[in-house]
């Protein structure tokens, strides 16, 4: 495992958002949603996720979730994802999503 030092750790923009919207990614190459999420003065931003198997579209709805908010921009199929969700993969490959446990404003930095 790399070291990393804590100035390079505070250049990662690690942010919570509120989801607003989630869509079908049927041109995904793996089953995906579409995510819209708002990150607060840091604006409402597009992704998408490969979460299907352990989330429903109703029950993101409201869900706050982590994402970075300083990657570039990344095409995926013909969309283009303005944030990275993240999230930790479970025994069987399929990711379940960091969250966080108590409500926090929209665009709070993880520390």
């Amino acid at each position: 495992m790399e070291t990393i030092s804590w100035h390079d750790f505070e250049k990662v923009e690690l942010r919570a958002g509120t989801v607003l919207q989630v869509l079908d990614f049927p041109e995904a190459r793996k089953p995906a949603y579409k995510l819209q999420v708002d990150f607060g003065e840091y604006g409402i931003r597009w992704s998408s996720a490969q979460i299907t198997k352990h989330y429903t579209k109703d029950e993101l709805i409201g869900r706050q979730i982590i994402g970075v908010t300083n990657f570039p921009k990344k095409q995926i199929a013909n969309f283009m994802s303005e944030f990275l969700v993240t999230g930790l993969a479970d025994e069987n490959g399929d990711i379940v999503l960091s969250a966080v446990d108590k409500p926090v404003p929209n665009g709070s930095k993880l520390i």
